[in-house]
C-alpha cells in the first residue's frame, strides 16, 4: 500500500519540570528555560494547520534529532558536533521516530479556559494570553465499569459459538462416518439397464467475455464496458486513487508527517465476443433393459461431426436390507451381472454400494 505525503504539522511537548506546554521544534521549554528530555514524548496539536514548507520539509528530511552525549543538548539530525558543547556527535542518542500518532484533521479548534485564571484561549495555545500560565491540565481517565447484563452478555457470546462450532464438528464427524462405515451383504441380480448417448457437434458461434487484451485474434468483438480490473500499491495508468484518512507520523524532529495510505483501482475494458466453435448441438440416446446394448445410429448434417460417446450400466439387487444399485461403465464387467447371479456387496449406511465381488 502506497503511502501519499500531504505535508507536516507541527508538535507539541510537555516540559515535565513545570508542566509547560512547548511546540515541538522547541529544545528548552518556553516557561522554566529546563531542557527538553531525550524520552519526553511528542504530541499531536489539535487542530494544527498543513505546513507545506520547504524549511521544515528540510529539517524533517535531516532524519530525528540527536541528543548530544555530552551535555544532552538537542541537535538537528543532521549535525555532527553539537551547537552547545561542540561535542562530537557520532555516539548521541537519536530521538524516537515513526511512531504513528493518530488521525490528523485541520479542522477549528474551540477556545478553553486557561486552568489558573479562566482566561478564554485558543485550543491550540501551550500558555494563557492573560497569566502567561501553562495551558496543560491534568487529565483522569474515568474507568468505566460494565453493568452485570453486559458482562454476562459478553461472556455468553464466545460460549455460543463454541458450541456451535462443536455441534458443526459432531455433525461432519457423523457424516464421514457414515459415508465410511460399510456392511458385508450379499445380493442378487434381479435386473439391469443400460444407456448409450452419442453427442452431435456444430460448428456454430458461441459467446465468451474477458478482458479485452485476452480476447483471441479470431474472436469479434460484440461490446465493451470498463470495470475494476486490479488493485494495485502503486499508481497506474487508468486507475482511480483510493485512500484512507489521513494520520500523523512522528518524525523525531519536533515535526509530524501527515500521509495517507492509498490504493490504485486499476480499471480496463472487459467485453463480450464471439468465436466459432464446435459446441454440442444435439445428443442422440438409446436405453434398454438387456445385455445388448447398441450405440444410437448418426446422421450427421452441414457443418456438424461426432462429438463425446458416453455409456452408463445400472445394475440392480435383491438384498436382506432392501433393494440397491451399483453403476459401471465397462460394457465387459457389465455382461458379468446375469439375472439372478450373486455377489458380496459392500454397503454403506446412505444404502450406497461401495464395492461389488464375487
Amino acid at each position: 500500500m502506497a503511502k501519499k505525503k500531504l505535508g507536516y504539522t507541527e508538535l507539541q511537548w510537555t516540559c515535565p519540570n513545570c508542566g509547560g506546554v512547548n511546540p515541538g521544534p522547541e529544545k528548552t521549554c518556553l516557561q522554566c528555560g529546563a531542557p527538553q528530555p531525550k524520552d519526553v514524548q511528542f504530541e499531536q496539536v489539535k487542530g494544527s494547520a498543513l505546513i507545506q514548507d520547504k524549511e521544515v520539509g528540510e529539517r524533517v528530511k535531516a532524519g530525528p534529532d540527536i541528543h548530544c552525549p555530552y551535555c544532552d543538548a538537542r541537535n538537528r539530525g543532521d549535525a555532527k558536533t553539537c551547537s552547545q558543547c561542540g561535542g562530537d556527535l557520532s555516539e548521541g542518542a537519536l530521538r524516537e521516530a515513526g511512531k504513528v500518532l493518530g488521525a490528523y484533521q485541520e479542522t477549528p479548534v474551540a477556545t478553553v479556559a486557561c486552568p489558573h485564571c479562566g482566561t478564554q484561549n485558543p485550543g491550540t495555545a501551550t500558555e494563557c494570553t492573560q497569566c502567561g500560565g501553562s495551558m496543560a491540565k491534568e487529565e483522569i481517565a474515568s474507568a468505566v465499569t460494565p453493568s452485570p447484563k453486559e458482562s454476562v452478555a459478553k461472556k455468553g457470546l464466545p460460549i455460543s459459538l463454541i458450541v456451535i462450532l462443536v455441534i458443526a464438528c459432531i455433525g461432519f464427524i457423523v457424516l464421514i462416518t457414515m459415508f465410511t462405515r460399510t456392511e458385508a451383504v450379499t445380493g442378487t441380480v434381479n435386473r439391469v439397464s443400460w444407456e448409450r448417448s452419442i453427442a452431435i457437434e456444430q460448428l456454430m458461434e458461441v459467446e465468451y467475455q474477458d478482458w479485452r487484451d485476452q480476447i483471441p485474434a479470431e474472436g469479434t468483438i460484440i461490446s465493451c464496458e470498463q470495470d475494476l480490473r486490479s488493485i494495485e500499491d502503486e499508481p497506474q495508468p487508468n486507475s482511480e486513487e483510493v485512500c484512507g484518512t489521513p494520520y500523523s507520523v512522528d518524525t523525531g524532529s519536533g515535526y509530524a508527517e501527515v500521509v495517507q495510505d492509498c490504493e490504485y483501482y486499476v480499471y480496463a475494458d472487459t467485453c463480450t465476443y464471439s468465436v466459432m466453435e464446435w459446441s454440442v448441438a444435439d445428443t442422440l440416446t438409446l436405453s434398454g433393459d438387456d445385455f445388448n446394448p447398441v450405440w444410437p445410429t448418426l446422421s450427421l448434417g452441414m457443418n456438424q461431426r461426432q462429438g463425446e460417446e458416453s455409456e452408463n450400466y445400472e445394475i440392480y439387487f435383491d438384498t436382506s436390507k432392501g433393494d440397491v444399485s451399483y453403476t459401471l461403465s465397462d460394457p465387459g464387467v457389465f455382461q458379468q451381472f446375469q439375472v439372478g447371479t450373486k455377489w458380496k456387496l459392500e454397503v454403506n449406511s446412505f444404502g450406497g454400494v461401495v464395492s461389488v465381488s464375487k
